[in-house]
């Protein structure tokens, strides 16, 4: 594992997670909420990219009922959207309205992107070596709990996929501890709970839970300051 900066926190939280995708209709609106009923907000050209930050249920659209909040703040039906995929890519926006806010009960997991800066922060080794401090780590910062790294189901070297679905395995854990020791006064966008995440993956859950970061958090201190 690489040593985590809380200097760095501010400026991961602050990253952008969204993801662009095309336009696939002629002219689609982006309305005030997840369905058709709502207000148009603008409107996308077929071609134009548009950035998901969560996605969330609505009115059906040709049999799809997902929409996509984006980066202007209003919602677009994902039928018109080319992720890709038939289903959710990214997480799903909380609040009663479908939006992408800041919430006290944020998802207690991290989503594909955040899973992403984590990665793009510890470096991929694809297996078993001494990290900075010497401590025996692979893929992409998962410490070693047994001699060669045996706990790992994973075939080494490992490639960088099953490297990420080592991560994810490991995450889960991280973010609920992280969970756990934060009260209901804090409000994290995914961004924050992402970077949140990595720095309590790197210095272990023990150290978060008595940090000054989770004391002034649970003061109601701004995540970003």
């Amino acid at each position: 594992m690489k040593l985590f900066s809380l200097a760095l926190f501010a400026a991961l939280s602050a990253t952008s997670f969204a993801k662009s995708y095309p336009v696939t209709g002629n002219t689609v609106n982006c309305r005030s909420g997840p369905g058709t009923s709502y207000g148009v907000k603008k409107s996308y050209q077929k071609g134009q990219s548009v950035s998901i930050s969560c996605q969330t249920s609505g009115t059906s659209v040709s049999g799809n009922n997902i929409w996509d909040k984006t980066s202007d703040g209003c919602y677009v039906a994902d039928y018109y959207i080319k992720t890709g995929v038939n289903g959710y890519v990214t997480t799903k926006c909380g609040g009663s309205s479908g939006g992408g806010g800041s919430s006290g009960s944020y998802c207690k997991k991290i989503n594909t992107a955040g899973v992403n800066l984590v990665a793009q922060w510890e470096g991929f080794v694809p297996s078993p070596k001494p990290d900075p401090i010497g401590l025996p780590t692979v893929g992409y910062g998962h410490l070693c709990q047994k001699k060669n790294c045996a706990e790992v189901k994973y075939k080494f070297p490992l490639s960088q996929t099953t490297a990420k679905q080592l991560l994810s395995d490991d995450l889960p854990k991280y973010t609920a501890c992280l969970a756990g020791y934060l009260n209901s006064k804090v409000k994290l966008n995914d961004n924050q709970l992402a970077a949140l995440t990595s720095w309590t993956f790197n210095v272990g859950c023990g150290n978060v839970k008595t940090s000054t970061l989770i004391k002034r958090l649970n003061k109601g201190d701004n995540p970003n300051t």
